[in-house]
């Protein structure tokens, strides 16, 4: 959902980056708040007053989601937890946190300090208010960032999944049962039951003449919905997958291939020219690297009979791998945080493997009837 953005900048070693949808919103934020919110609580501004703010309104009210982002994501490294990337997008920001939290208490911690964050936001700007108070679209725009800080925590706190409330509800159950499986299954259920409430909340307002706030209301509901059956149908997979791992699913008989290699004789004598499974570059016996597709294609089939195959391949310090003996569900989870659609596999020095996203999905099938 987030792999296309802006990229903006580094905040303790976390990229964060801009979806594209959050220009949509940004500007719609900053249309609302200069057409109706300002001018019913200010109608004494100028046009270009309203709109100053809106804007204004609308980029620190992201700032804030980016700061209750922000600290999810330093509890995470606190424990020892990476997060690469915080995104911006048309719901708000979300972290992209490595792996799932350890225990109970770090998932709630992790989950707790975001609408924390969001408190101790609108009360800092609440303290700002007198201060401002006669600087009357400084006054405003401290007003309305208290006001949606305070409105965020609660929103967050709502028991449902994927919101911070539903987190701490999971860690809850999770700490109560010990099972944290059936925990994110309750926590989805109830998102969902959030999301379908949410959705008929906004059809009413829409057929009782709030169009604008009922559709936004709605496709909050119709987003909190999509994420909770998709967490649901997530750890069902994880379910199945359990005790699974790497090398049941792999494919073993790869393409190998001697460094001097020209590409026409890589072509020729490989499964490449199918877009299959990478070959593997050797020297003396030794891997050096991978070729796929993917470098074949990107340079001019001219080329070929005079390009080796060692000038060409992504050397083996660049791969992304993983181990034969590494859970499946835990590849599959490197594979979204690495944007990768194969790893390969190494036993040590060895390249002993290729694992795709299709193998797992073809392994899956398999396990499927065998659950049912």
């Amino acid at each position: 959902m987030f792999r296309h953005g802006v990229p903006i900048g580094r905040i303790f070693g976390i990229s964060v980056d801009l979806d594209y949808s959050w220009f949509l919103i940004a500007g719609l934020i900053a249309w609302t708040l200069a057409a109706g919110y300002f001018p019913l609580e200010f109608p004494d501004w100028t046009r270009s007053e309203y709109w100053l703010v809106g804007f204004a309104a609308a980029i620190l009210l992201f700032a804030s989601v980016l700061i209750h982002e922000l600290g999810h994501s330093v509890v995470a490294q606190s424990v020892g937890i990476p997060v690469p990337r915080i995104t911006l997008f048309l719901f708000g920001g979300v972290s992209q946190i490595a792996t799932e939290a350890p225990t109970a208490g770090t998932e709630f911690w992790i989950s707790v300090i975001g609408p924390i964050t969001s408190l101790l936001l609108a009360a800092a700007f609440w303290e700002i208010e007198p201060l401002v108070e006669r600087v009357q679209p400084l006054f405003a725009l401290v007003k309305y960032l208290a006001m949606i800080n305070a409105a965020l925590a609660l929103f967050n706190l709502i028991p449902g999944y994927p919101l911070d409330g539903g987190r701490i509800f999971r860690a809850f159950l999770w700490r109560v049962t010990g099972n944290h499986h059936r925990a994110t299954i309750a926590a989805g259920v109830t998102g969902r039951f959030f999301g379908f409430l949410f959705i008929i909340w906004g059809i009413w307002q829409a057929l009782t003449g709030n169009i604008g706030s009922g559709i936004w209301i709605a496709l909050i509901g119709w987003f909190l919905e999509s994420a909770a059956s998709s967490q649901i149908q997530q750890e069902g997979i994880k379910s199945l997958l359990d005790g699974h791992h790497v090398a049941d699913a792999m494919q073993r008989n790869l393409a190998q291939v001697p460094d001097d290699a020209t590409v026409q004789e890589l072509m020729r004598e490989t499964a490449l020219a199918a877009g299959s499974r990478p070959a593997i570059v050797f020297h003396a016996g030794v891997p050096e690297g991978v070729v796929t597709s993917a470098e074949v294609r990107a340079m001019p089939r001219e080329a070929w009979t005079t390009t080796r195959a060692d000038q060409i391949m992504i050397p083996i310090q660049r791969l992304i791998t993983t181990r034969p003996d590494v859970v499946l569900w835990s590849a599959l989870e490197k594979m979204g945080r690495d944007g990768a659609n194969q790893l390969i596999v190494l036993d040590g020095d060895r390249v002993v493997g290729v694992l795709s996203r299709g193998d797992i999905l073809h392994y899956l099938t398999g396990l499927r009837p065998l659950a049912a």
